[in-house]
């Protein structure tokens, strides 16, 4: 196998298939609309290959208006859970017996679980996000962050941050539709959590240069800047950033946003959103199996330069 996702030989991937599919397997999966492109089938199972689990990992392109008709039936065949992407994620909430904190409050799911059918639902992107933080060595909890976007990254990783304990938040939306909701969801964590959060729009630069200029991290969780639009930036005044200042941005393609570029020069710390993906798998994976996914390994196979 190679490094780089999807080159695979198929002779390997049917000798791979037909060596570990039994009797006993473990049906995963990914719903969503579309999957073609996807990973997660590699990384879980590669995973599963590497622990010896008798599961198998498979994406299937079901959009909203045949989700119900779908869930139920992977119900009915004792499915052990699945992933889900757009546009499934808001509709899952519905169909789910549970939800987890963080699901409830979001609103939208894209990991379920089947005990014995009942389905819990649970958020791992915010997760995936907190975690991919902690393995580039920086902590803010009990610190204040800046979220840049409130759309399904965005908002993620403000509940998780919030739920995990950052002290203070600041996001910054332009007055779309999420603006509103973000808005509720603020709501909902002030009453579960201590967290100290404000929303604003970007009318006020100077605002925005504050907050950012109080805070140990700066998160972009806009698509500005993602392939093609490789010359695109939330950020247009390098002045707004400091040498102490945390820039993440949850855009892995490219791998090195213009917005990373230019903290860079300024001598930021960086880092992208590759590991992000990752990390929100292996949180479903562990939800699924009970186990730790191996991410090192998984890195090595698909992440790798």
């Amino acid at each position: 196998m190679k490094c780089e996702a999807g080159e695979t030989k198929e002779s390997e991937r049917g000798a791979f298939m037909s060596d570990r599919i039994t009797g006993n397997t473990r049906l995963t999966g990914l719903l969503g609309s579309p999957v073609a492109h996807s990973i997660s089938p590699m990384m879980h199972n590669e995973a599963f290959k590497k622990l010896g689990l008798d599961y198998a990992y498979l994406a299937f392109d079901v959009g909203t208006e045949k989700l119900a008709a779908a869930v139920e039936g992977l119900k009915v065949l004792n499915v052990r859970g699945f992933n889900l992407t757009m546009p499934d994620k808001n509709l899952m909430c519905t169909l789910c017996d549970k939800l987890s904190p963080a699901a409830e409050i979001i609103g939208a799911v894209n990991t379920v679980v089947n005990d014995d059918g009942v389905l819990t639902g649970h958020t791992t992107d915010g997760t995936g996000y907190m975690m991919s933080l902690k393995n580039a060595g920086y902590d803010i909890i009990g610190k204040k962050m800046t979220i840049l976007g409130a759309g399904g990254a965005g908002t993620s990783i403000l509940v998780q941050a919030a739920l995990d304990g950052a002290a203070e938040i600041a996001v910054f939306n332009r007055r779309t539709p999420f603006f509103e909701r973000t808005q509720e969801i603020i709501g909902k964590l002030k009453e579960r959590t201590k967290c100290r959060i404000r929303l604003y729009d970007y009318e006020d630069p100077s605002l925005l240069r504050r907050e950012i200029s109080e805070s140990v991290i700066l998160i972009n969780a806009t698509s500005l800047g993602m392939a093609p639009n490789v010359d695109a930036c939330i950020i247009q005044d390098p002045s707004m950033l400091h040498p102490e200042l945390i820039v993440s941005d949850v855009i892995y393609n490219p791998r090195e946003t213009k917005l990373l570029r230019m903290a860079k020069e300024i001598g930021c710390p960086t880092f992208n959103g590759m590991y992000m993906l990752l990390y929100q798998g292996a949180e479903a994976f562990q939800i699924w199996t009970g186990q730790e996914m191996p991410v090192e390994h998984i890195k090595n196979m698909f992440f790798c330069s």
